[in-house]
């Protein structure tokens, strides 16, 4: 096969900051230049004309639950109703079209409802009838269920999280998510994360890490969305594996580690994230801890004894607390050189303090974080000021104070909990909705992709730069205006200076660049048809 000359474009490179054309073979780019030095290989190579578009390493999605996401693209979206009388309306329309199919819906908040009053078992009844109804909240840690869902579940009544009336958290959720989703068919499921792959494509998406485990899914469904990542034509699947001192298990299904969404706690929306004090616009929960210090420092320290990464979720303020001890305790045995070694990480972690940070900068455990979370609940009168105050609310998700203190950051979505946008996820990390949180464009451009690299443990040599040698996995993206965007002043005024080499991005602040090609390396995993 020819080479592929890219050339007549704009390059995000550190290593040719000032190139505007690369050569490709073997799935590899081995020169970067200017056009005019391109010429010399158009005669033995296939030439694409960028017409001025931006080529950039593509994007990793450092946390994504492929099944569910491709489920919500083919189920009931409800994350745009107003109220409880419009879900309900939209949920008997899907009853009525498919009586004899149980219904799966997600995104569903009613911190953004007009009264905030979330509907009963009797109203879900009335419309549902006997077909089986599981409608997941945006966070995925408390679902709206039908009777003849529970009913199906045996002796739910008494699970933890259990509510005659409203939605279930805890295991009574558990129970009744493996409920519905065993009424998925392997086909549908298989669909279902095809379906998810090609939308991360189309967003400039080459790499995911699905968050499997047994209280989430299944092994078969970890087994399914890994063996799609081998496809080349889809973007690449790192899978990780949920459970408690699961490090063997996880290697045999071809997950990368035990870690992902095991759950220290829950989600603050679902009022289930373990904090030190209690919900203010509850003023009696503490939120649900499910795994203590002690359980969480037997798994860190066994994957470290064995030179496996490990993690856990982690949201609250308390459950970072609980992690951060087991940490100092596997240090204290270990040492800090053998935890830097495994390359452990945290899933969320929103509410770090000063101490957090500092364990997770010296021991080089990477905070995989979804700026879109501060985007859609941060700020004085969101869902986070609802739930804490907007006191306790202002420092969550402070992306600049974890960079500032070492701590390496690794940008994902949570899909389906907020959708497969990176780049609304670089503009969510500039633009914080606290002053001072955000941090430059560049740093969360990397973030969102040499980031996830190394929260899989990826070294230079692979996907994640634009660099001779490095494996050709690139997003083509639509020309448009190109600028050092920072949150603030505290970018230096020379890294804005063309004369100091700093490669550009879209201007986010002129709206969402288009993405014309993603390839993985070398494969075009998704085209626009835009370039020849």
């Amino acid at each position: 096969m020819k080479p592929l000359l890219l050339r007549g474009g704009h390059l995000y490179s550190a290593q040719s900051p000032f190139a505007t054309s690369a050569l490709i073979a073997e799935g590899r780019f081995v020169w970067l230049g200017d056009d005019t030095a391109a010429m010399a290989y158009a005669e033995d190579a296939q030439i694409v004309d960028l017409q001025g578009a931006l080529v950039a390493p593509a994007f990793v999605d450092a946390h994504v639950h492929l099944t569910a996401t491709g489920l919500n693209l083919t189920g009931v979206d409800v994350s745009d109703v107003a109220d409880a009388d419009e879900l309900l309306r939209r949920l008997g329309d899907q009853v009525r079209r498919h009586p004899d199919r149980i219904v799966l819906g997600h995104g569903w908040d009613e911190t953004t409802w007009s009264n905030g009053r979330v509907p009963s078992r009797a109203e879900l009844d009335a419309v549902a009838g006997d077909t089986p109804l599981y409608l997941t909240r945006v966070d995925v840690h408390s679902a709206l269920v039908n009777t003849s869902l529970v009913r199906s579940c045996g002796d739910i009544e008494h699970a933890v999280g259990f509510d005659p009336e409203g939605p279930l958290t805890q295991e009574a959720h558990d129970q009744v998510r493996m409920r519905a989703l065993s009424q998925v068919s392997a086909e549908h499921r298989e669909a279902a994360q095809r379906a998810a792959l090609h939308r991360a494509a189309a967003a400039g998406i080459a790499s995911v890490h699905e968050m499997g485990g047994p209280v989430i899914s299944d092994a078969d469904d970890l087994r399914g969305a890994l063996a799609l990542g081998r496809e080349p034509d889809l973007p690449e699947v790192v899978g990780f594996w949920g459970e408690l001192g699961a490090h063997v298990y996880a290697q045999e299904l071809g997950a990368y580690a035990a870690a992902g969404d095991l759950s220290v706690d829950g989600a603050i929306g679902s009022r289930t994230a373990c904090l030190r004090e209690v919900y203010a616009d509850d003023g009696v929960t503490t939120g649900a801890e499910y795994i203590d210090v002690n359980e969480a420092t037997h798994h860190l320290a066994s994957a470290t004894q064995m030179g496996l990464p490990a993690g856990f979720h982690v949201i609250g303020d308390r459950a970072a607390d609980i992690v951060v001890e087991a940490l100092e305790r596997v240090e204290r045995t270990l040492g800090a050189e053998a935890i830097r070694r495994a390359g452990h990480r945290l899933e969320h972690v929103e509410m770090l303090d000063a101490r957090h940070r500092g364990v997770l900068a010296r021991l080089g455990v990477v905070a995989s974080m979804q700026p879109a979370f501060d985007a859609a609940w941060g700020g004085l009168d969101r869902m986070y000021a609802q739930r804490l105050g907007p006191q306790r609310a202002a420092p969550m998700n402070d992306f600049a104070a974890a960079a500032a203190d070492g701590v390496v950051l690794a940008f994902g979505s949570d899909a389906p909990v907020t959708p497969l946008d990176p780049w609304g996820g670089v503009a969510a990390a500039v633009h914080h909705r606290t002053p001072g949180q955000g941090i430059s464009a560049r740093a969360a451009f990397a973030a969102h992709t040499r980031g996830g690299r190394r929260a899989a443990g990826q070294q230079a040599t692979e996907p994640g730069v634009i660099a001779v040698d490095a494996p050709a996995t690139y997003t083509v993206w639509a020309p448009g205006p190109l600028t050092i965007q920072r949150p603030d002043g505290r970018v230096a005024a020379w890294s804005t200076d063309p004369r100091s080499g700093t490669p550009p991005l879209p201007d986010l602040d002129a709206g969402r660049p288009e993405c014309w090609r993603t390839v993985r390396a070398g494969v075009t995993i998704y085209d626009s048809g835009a370039l020849p």
